[in-house]
């Protein structure tokens, strides 16, 4: 599949539906395309929908299907997008291109040549439950237990908004923003294996 050039072509790439959910359209909307009037369109659809029809299939439809609905808050970012975000950090906080590739920027291999796809989202039954209880490692440790092919979590202050991706190859790792900051885990950390249940049964318990 070509990249589109028209508006036509376009609508019927977000069409392409991912999931059982999700339409590639839900993952293209950006705020610094928006601002900065930059076409937020893969140059190579097939890879992006691929790693994106990856993500949505085994890594947010499982988390929607027990935990409610998901909220995308940002998915695909184009070279030139993500480009932008990356010379105005202190603005956007983007990473670099080439740390990008197979995360955000769906259509572009990593450096080992391995395709990967990256979303922030929101789960929205467990804001109320963050608010109020600033435990956003219930979450992590949940979805570390029970999705089997997420590879990253990082997790950001606001509504507990999480960068979730899925990999080829897949890191199985536990970051956050949010105290306390870096790693939760990481294979081989004591904590990486085993059951968290402890760590997450009072959330479960609201949604029940």
């Amino acid at each position: 599949m070509r990249s589109p050039r028209s508006v036509k072509s376009l609508e019927k790439l977000g069409r392409v539906r991912l999931s059982e959910s999700f339409f590639l359209r839900d993952f293209l909307y950006s705020e610094i395309s928006q601002i900065e009037s930059i076409a937020n369109i893969p140059d190579y659809p097939d890879v992006a929908i691929e790693a994106g029809t990856n993500l949505c299939e085994k890594v947010l439809e499982p988390i929607q299907r027990v935990l409610g609905r998901v909220s995308i808050r940002s998915g695909y970012r184009s070279p030139s997008v993500n480009s932008m975000g990356a010379r105005n950090k202190n603005q956007y906080n983007c990473s670099s291109n080439e740390r990008n590739y197979a995360h955000h920027i769906w259509d572009y291999p990593d450096k080992h040549g391995n395709i990967g796809a990256t979303a922030c989202i929101v789960v929205n039954s467990f804001v109320p439950y963050y608010e109020q209880t600033g435990d956003w490692q219930a979450l992590a440790w949940w979805i570390h237990d029970n999705i089997e092919s997420y590879s990253s979590q990082f997790y950001h202050p606001k509504l507990a908004a999480f960068n979730i991706r899925w990999a080829q190859v897949p890191e199985k790792t536990i970051q956050s923003y949010i105290a306390p900051k870096g790693y939760l885990t990481r294979p081989g950390m004591e904590n990486h294996t085993g059951c968290h249940a402890d760590a997450y049964g009072n959330y479960l318990s609201t949604i029940c």
